[in-house]
């Protein structure tokens, strides 16, 4: 037997490169890269040359001269999308999308045995590349951290059941970076303790690793390694806005103008990708500043339309940063933080129209009363 909880982690394998590949027969088997400025996504051909997606488009084309660069589609996607989901609801009682190619499904209710699981998962699997013509890996296991571990380690177009007796086979060879959750930092920590394996985690009590990596990332780490992930898969809540920020450093004067506008356009690019990944577009664009002093500034504006690409908002980022130069210069700047607020949901059927990029020089004018953090949504590291 297998468990009473069965959670199937689904994603389709480098999606919006898929969906090109798939509407344009030319491109099958050729390496592809969607995007020019920066690469939203590509091919599983155009990765093998190392290229990744959010690298910058030159270096992407000079790792790969070979590889065929295509604009991005929303629309496209957005229908792929739709297609997709449908096919997971019809396969799975609950459904949780996680972005707008991935969700987690729970299949407990249906799948008693490792075998029937792989039934479902082949069915589901088959269903999406008869209906949607889009390849897909799932990973079948009874938590979400692994489900989520089983179909990286099965990809490309692969699948992969691990059941509650092979857990410890799967998950003590990996690398700790290969954990859910752990990122460069944390496993750069655990390396320099000599700590390179899942395995190896298991063997440190809860209080050793809070030594190592502190009590929040210690404890999280902990149960990580020992898959205990007791979280339902549950319907989603819509995001209320999408957010990143840098920290300048504790101290800072006046930042260079260039330094200033990069980390803009950096913040702008990873916003603006997380939204296409969840299927989102917004409209308000906020603008947070936190100056030497440690005080702070919250300045908004609102787009004409809903946005789904990083011009509009880099623009109106500008805009709003320019009209805050005076107190950046009278004050220094230790913080920069962006949010994209007041979103729509692409995948329900609303006609999107992008905004327009303002013309250069023109600025926008900052609206009264700004939006504050609480209200806009607390954006995201």
């Amino acid at each position: 037997m297998f468990v009473s909880r069965v959670i199937l982690h689904a994603d389709v394998d480098a999606f919006f490169a898929s969906v090109e590949q798939r509407d344009d027969p030319s491109l099958r088997g050729r390496p592809v890269i969607v995007g020019g400025g920066v690469v939203m996504a590509a091919s599983y051909e155009a990765r093998r040359f190392g290229v990744r997606s959010g690298m910058g488009g030159s270096r992407a084309r000079r790792l790969c001269p070979q590889a065929v660069v295509v604009p991005s589609r929303f629309a496209a996607y957005v229908e792929a999308s739709r297609a997709v989901f449908a096919v997971f609801e019809q396969i799975a009682p609950v459904v949780e999308a996680m972005s707008i190619e991935e969700a987690f499904l729970d299949i407990g209710a249906l799948a008693g045995t490792k075998g029937a699981a792989r039934q479902l998962a082949q069915r589901l699997r088959g269903a999406v590349r008869e209906d949607v013509g889009l390849p897909i890996t799932v990973g079948v296991v009874r938590t979400k951290i692994v489900a989520k571990m089983a179909s990286r380690a099965a990809k490309p177009d692969g699948l992969l059941v691990v059941t509650p007796a092979e857990e410890r086979a799967f998950l003590d060879p990996l690398a700790v970076e290969d954990l859910w959750g752990v990122g460069p930092a944390t496993a750069k920590r655990l390396r320099e303790r000599g700590l390179s394996t899942v395995g190896q985690l298991t063997q440190l009590s809860e209080a050793a690793l809070v030594e190592i990596l502190g009590k929040g990332t210690g404890r999280h780490v902990h149960a990580l390694a020992r898959n205990i992930d007791p979280r339902p898969v549950q319907p989603n809540r819509p995001p209320r806005s999408f957010g990143a920020q840098r920290s300048l450093g504790r101290r800072r004067l006046v930042p260079a103008p260039e330094e200033l506008d990069d980390t803009l356009a950096r913040l702008a690019d990873r916003i603006v990708r997380r939204m296409g990944k969840a299927g989102y577009a917004g409209r308000t664009v906020i603008l947070r500043l936190r100056f030497g002093d440690y005080s702070r500034a919250t300045r908004s504006h609102t787009l004409p339309e809903h946005a789904a690409e990083a011009e509009p908002v880099l623009a109106a980022a500008r805009a709003l940063l320019a009209a805050a130069m005076p107190l950046i210069e009278r004050q220094g700047l230790t913080l920069v933080g962006l949010t994209v607020a007041n979103l729509v949901d692409l995948s329900d059927g609303k006609q999107l129209q992008l905004s327009i990029v303002p013309a250069a020089g023109a600025a926008a004018k900052p609206q009264t009363p700004a939006v504050s953090p609480a209200r806009g949504g607390t954006p995201a590291s």
